[in-house]
């Protein structure tokens, strides 16, 4: 089951970088989806699948609200931390987390750490003093 998210988010990938769903597309779509080497660290779970699908589905309304607030109040100040990785995470599912923290207008992922940590960009609003 697992297998087929991976070549679905594939897919996905596929079809937003080309913009075209000829049927020549798909086809090249797939080969390539096919194709492409996957190496598993650990196996995923379909509930982690799916709390990584809730939390992008989460963040479509997140981020809206993000940029409506970055355009009524000044966000001029900017924080880098580093944020845990959760364990056992397959790459198709970071690169989901990456997707996900940096979908949002305040947040950037700016690096990824093989030891399991995330490098993220925020921008913040200034506390009052």
């Amino acid at each position: 089951m697992i297998g087929y998210l991976n070549l679905i988010l594939r897919l996905v990938i596929w079809f937003l970088l080309t913009a075209n769903l000829s049927v020549a597309n798909i086809i090249i779509g797939v080969s390539v989806a096919l194709l492409l080497p996957g190496r598993l660290k650990s196996p995923g779970t379909l509930k982690d699948w799916l709390r990584a699908i809730g939390e992008a589905l989460v963040a479509i309304p997140q981020a809206y609200f993000e940029a409506l607030q970055i355009m009524l109040f000044p966000h001029q100040h900017e924080d880098v931390t580093l944020e845990r990785v959760r364990p056992g995470r397959t790459p198709g599912l970071i690169f989901l987390d990456v997707f996900i923290i940096t979908f949002t207008p305040k947040t950037i992922v700016l690096k990824y750490h093989e030891k399991g940590w995330y490098e993220v960009h925020w921008v913040k609003r200034r506390k009052a003093s």
